[in-house]
């Protein structure tokens, strides 16, 4: 398991929880590319992510002009549209400042 490392706070948390449709076609390979697209995100920090029935998301950015930048990325508007059209049944995104962080133990196993 790995968690994201990411600065002191302050920074801003993107929390993508959604419910997933019966269809699979496409998303496993989908999402690794929005992965691997976002670290290419100037201000992305990290991520982690949580998928069966219900999947949570959660990724670390600089500023809101980072998240708004990843938002209009044309890419990300492709699996953004195939997400509501094919693999989910509903959907809640949050954008949350994170003010204050700790951890605990080695989650880098």
């Amino acid at each position: 398991m790995h968690l994201a490392t990411t600065p002191p706070p302050p920074y801003y948390a993107v929390i993508f929880t959604s419910v997933r449709s019966d269809i699979i076609e496409g998303y496993a390979e989908t999402a690794q590319r929005m992965e691997e697209l976002a670290k290419q995100q100037p201000g992305y920090l990290g991520h982690e992510a949580a998928r069966e029935q219900i999947g949570v998301t959660v990724s670390y950015w600089e500023s809101l002009e980072a998240i708004r930048n990843w938002k209009t990325n044309t890419e990300h508007i492709l699996a953004q549209q195939t997400g509501r059209s094919d693999w989910y049944t509903a959907y809640t995104t949050r954008i949350c400042l994170v003010e204050r962080a700790y951890s605990w133990g080695d989650f880098n196993l």
